[in-house]
């Protein structure tokens, strides 16, 4: 389970996030809200990615005292993914496999589902929006995650990919990975069921069904 308490966001003096209290058993969340409603921030933080306040904990692991065990656990693509432009694909996919101990084979399998190895030796930085949003995505399914974040991961991608995405979503789940996503607009998938919906607002997240 993966659990919130006393969590508080703020940019300098002023308050983004307040979460008294939250916890997500295994399944697949769908976070809803505005454009600026603190969606990424929260997610950002989730990720191990942004300072906070209070405890974040999957099951036994604290991300602020254990870290390395959390992060292995809970992987993510953010919604407007950026890498350093000099550097590949190929070079941000063997750090992750290092980093989130996955086998190469499973890299592989993942660069040809999404078609990133027809440019894994470009330079990130000559990739359009779509070409960075599937890299993002095969960097969160790499490894042997319990959670993937996903923060609006079907936008820029063309409906070919889409499918391919909710294809993988879809068996990750029949695994046991748990998902936390979120989207701007309504979700309508007939392939992935929403555990329970939540909605980002007024600094809060309130869970909906």
């Amino acid at each position: 389970m993966l659990t919130l308490h006393s969590f508080r966001k703020s940019f300098g003096s002023q308050l983004i996030l307040d979460v008294p209290e939250l916890q997500f058993p295994k399944g697949v969340h769908w976070i809803k809200g505005k454009n600026g409603s603190g969606k990424s921030t929260f997610f950002n933080c989730v990720a191990g990615l942004s300072p906070y306040q209070g405890t974040i904990q999957l099951d036994e692991f604290d991300l602020r005292s254990q870290p390395d065990s959390y992060k292995l656990r809970v992987n993510y693509s953010q919604s407007e993914p950026a890498f350093p432009e000099f550097l590949t694909a190929n070079d941000l996919i063997d750090f992750f496999v290092t980093l989130k101990k996955a086998g190469p084979e499973q890299a592989q399998s993942l660069k040809e589902a999404l078609g990133v190895s027809d440019y894994a030796d470009a330079a990130t930085g000559s990739y359009s929006s779509g070409m960075l949003k599937k890299l993002s995505i095969v960097l969160s399914f790499l490894g042997n995650p319990d959670w993937i974040i996903l923060d609006e991961p079907l936008i820029t991608l063309d409906k070919e990919a889409q499918q391919i995405v909710t294809e993988m979503i879809v068996k990750k789940r029949a695994e046991g990975v748990s998902f936390l996503f979120a989207t701007h607009q309504d979700f309508e998938n007939a392939y992935i069921e929403a555990t329970n919906v939540y909605e980002v607002k007024d600094q809060q997240i309130t869970r909906l069904s």
